[in-house]
């Protein structure tokens, strides 16, 4: 019987986390880091024991299959209202509907500290299965940024979704 949990992520996991997250700079324009990050580099941007921002490893039964988290929007207290969250799989673990659990677990935590009222994804504009992901737990379009990135030589857009929670 297949279960999918959630645990919050500590200083302890970045390797596990660095791991999943450097298939996707060598292997994918999800990111746009084109060089594979160390655990200190994942502390610059992943939030660790906050308790308004949360990460968490992604399990399914036994194994770790991906991590995600919420973060700031922009560093200014006027966006305090809105949270960018972000979700990252194990290439064995797409398709099976865990990044809809992952999803509807960050909106709940979300809700939870009753300050966030909008989250927002930034995706990559040919990464088509997080668009449908996204589409599907009812995230809008709300901007499309062209021609901003380049990897593996693809110019790259940027599509930006939405959803008030």
């Amino acid at each position: 019987m297949r279960q999918i949990s959630f645990k919050r992520l500590q200083l302890e996991d970045l390797s596990v986390v660095k791991d999943i997250y450097n298939y996707y700079v060598n292997h994918s324009t999800a990111t746009f880091h084109t060089e594979d990050l160390k655990e200190e580099d994942l502390q610059t941007f992943l939030p660790i024991d906050n308790d308004r921002y949360p990460s968490y490893l992604i399990w399914e039964n036994d194994v770790v299959v991906g991590y995600m988290y919420l973060n700031f929007f922009k560093p200014r207290a006027a966006y305090d209202r809105t949270s960018e969250l972000t979700v990252y799989l194990k290439k064995e673990a797409w398709g099976k509907g865990i990044g809809q659990y992952a999803l509807e677990f960050l909106e709940n935590k979300a809700k939870e500290g009753g300050i966030i009222k909008v989250l927002m994804a930034v995706i990559t504009g040919n990464n088509i299965g997080s668009i449908r992901l996204f589409e599907k737990q009812g995230y809008e379009k709300s901007a499309h940024l062209k021609q901003v990135g380049e990897k593996f030589g693809k110019i790259l857009d940027v599509v930006i979704y939405q959803k008030n929670i």
